[in-house]
């Protein structure tokens, strides 16, 4: 078996933890600890991500969506296949180091994605955006963490907090969506989104969207 060569480290702003860009072959890992945060084979549920969120807002005609976590571009690529040619969508990553690995080492798995005219990619956190921002989206999709409770950095946390999910929802226009992608079940969590006013959906999916792999949960919470 090919053995995993380390490419490339990067601090995460806030934190003292340091993500490890891996590859294999041409396969690729990104890891914190002895945790693999992402595998370039396992797209399926970050892909999921997009494409139940887009669902939701595929009557309006010209969507502006916020993606929180670049990653390895596995929700971008999705939201591009199926929004149309006038959507807009913003790309927030906190760690600029994952958006040079993106066009460095891993340009062939993002292809054109970061090139495409309706992205713009703005490195910084993903809460200064939507704290910012008033009725500004049709969708807000997060994979910044592991889910709800933060692994890779404690500051992610507030995003799921009454106040995060609050700021959300102010951020987002009417009938507007917001899709969290988590690697497991939090009930708590499915209770903040209600308490908070929103009609929410708990989707079950499979890490590599084919029936198989790890099971992960998306919220679908809409806005009335």
């Amino acid at each position: 078996m090919i053995p995993w060569e380390k490419l490339d480290t990067a601090k995460i702003p806030g934190s003292d933890e340091e993500l490890r860009l891996m590859r294999r072959g041409k396969e690729f890992s990104i890891k914190l600890g002895t945790n693999e945060l992402m595998n370039s084979r396992l797209s399926g549920s970050e892909a999921a991500l997009a494409t139940l969120a887009a669902k939701q807002i595929e009557t309006v005609a010209k969507p502006i969506v916020l993606i929180g976590g670049l990653g390895m571009g596995f929700t971008l690529r999705a939201a591009l296949a199926v929004l149309g040619s006038k959507a807009k969508i913003v790309v927030s990553e906190l760690v600029p180091s994952v958006v040079a690995w993106a066009r460095g080492p891993m340009a062939e798995v993002f292809g054109d994605s970061l090139d495409d005219a309706r992205v713009s990619i703005q490195e910084t956190d993903v809460g200064e955006i939507i704290r910012a921002r008033r009725s500004a989206f049709d969708a807000i999709q997060l994979d910044v963490d592991n889910g709800p409770e933060g692994l890779t950095r404690k500051g992610n946390d507030a995003l799921y907090s009454a106040s995060g999910l609050s700021s959300a929802k102010t951020a987002l226009r009417p009938g507007g969506v917001l899709a969290v992608w988590s690697s497991g079940p939090n009930p708590a969590f499915t209770r903040r989104l209600r308490s908070a006013g929103f009609d929410v959906n708990e989707v079950n999916v499979r890490a590599t969207g084919r029936g198989g792999g790890a099971r992960h949960v998306i919220w679908i919470a809409k806005k009335s």
